[in-house]
């Protein structure tokens, strides 16, 4: 605990919420990783049978990437989200019984309806709570967290799972070897309690529609044909050159509301995209690298479960403790940014 912390008994983010002493906590952490890992000299084979050049080296040195795993045909997002939200409810000493809302964080859903959180609520084995899917793409997680949060502060609901599950292999255009190797598949959960003391301190969410055009999937489903491309698209120098610069401003603007300061941060968890965005974002935030929590090189770029990912991981390898405060931060095509820092 800080000692800006222990200066008042009612945290700053309470102004959020003048007229509610009810906050949110995580209580438990869960992630899945699809068996099949994908190393870059592995992708590197498989792309040079189709006669696309690149290497280990070239991921290496542009992404801080070295290898990824992709979920086998036919699985889907659900079922990358049901192994995480089991490991993240046990972690929290509840049962699937005790959740009444769903939120899952996806770009890569099951189908066009019902949503993802429906089905992976049906194959809890519970029902009534509300469900719903989070579509922010790579921030997806961030928001998807900040909704629960603002549910539980109003009594909407007690105790949330909140999910980031992608499948964005489906996604790929295997021919561009300038996104094929960014990303992999991948599931996290969290389980968010209502509780009496702080530890979700401040959220804030961004969008910009005008820079839709940097990542993308311009396609969409209609009279049975698939219109427009169904395959991402990106504008790697664009989508750099914004990233730092958001992502510096939400975290700064989380510290004010929540009365913190940099000084106060344990551990950075930002969006597992690129090793050069997370090492820029770390060091505008005057943060030791060591504070920085890294699976992209492992993972690759899991879009909406890159950080609940990171997350479980330093959870269980003993790195977060109780009372650590982390700075989550997520950004992605909309364009979409956003924060979260909690004590955990």
């Amino acid at each position: 605990m800080t000692s800006q912390q222990n200066s008042s008994s009612k945290p700053a983010s309470a102004a959020l919420y003048p007229h509610s002493s009810r906050y949110s906590r995580i209580i438990g952490t869960g992630s899945y990783l699809p068996p099949r890992r994908l190393s870059n000299q592995d992708l590197v084979d498989q792309l040079a049978a189709d006669g696309i050049e690149t290497s280990d080296d070239w991921i290496v040195e542009r992404t801080g990437i070295r290898a990824r795993h992709f979920a086998d045909a036919g699985v889907t997002a659900s079922e990358l989200a049901l192994p995480a939200a089991r490991a993240a409810i046990e972690a929290a000493g509840i049962t699937a019984a005790d959740i009444d809302l769903v939120i899952v964080a996806t770009s890569t859903p099951d189908m066009v309806f019902p949503s993802t959180a429906c089905l992976l609520q049906h194959k809890l084995g519970i029902a009534g709570g509300a469900a719903f899917d989070v579509q922010a793409v790579c921030s997806g997680f961030v928001y998807a967290l900040t909704v629960a949060d603002a549910l539980i502060r109003t009594g909407s609901a007690r105790k949330a799972l909140v999910v980031g599950a992608e499948v964005f292999s489906r996604i790929l255009d295997f021919k561009d070897r300038t996104t094929c190797v960014l990303f992999g598949d991948g599931a996290g959960a969290v389980v968010l309690s209502a509780s009496d003391t702080s530890g979700i301190l401040a959220t804030e969410l961004h969008a910009d529609g005008q820079y839709a055009g940097i990542l993308c999937v311009p396609g969409s489903v209609s009279g049975g044909q698939v219109t427009g491309s169904p395959l991402l698209r990106m504008d790697g120098q664009a989508v750099f050159k914004l990233a730092v610069g958001v992502l510096d401003k939400v975290a700064r603007s989380v510290l004010e509301k929540s009365g913190r300061s940099d000084a106060d941060i344990d551990w950075l968890i930002p969006h597992q995209a690129n090793l050069r965005i997370m090492h820029g974002t770390c060091k505008k935030l005057k943060l030791s690298l060591d504070k920085l929590i890294v699976t992209v090189d492992q993972h690759g770029n899991t879009s909406a479960a890159s950080i609940p990912l990171a997350l479980d991981l330093a959870v269980r390898d003993g790195r977060i403790k109780s009372g650590d405060t982390v700075m989550l931060e997520g950004v992605g095509g909309g364009f979409t940014w956003g924060a979260v820092l909690l004590d955990f």
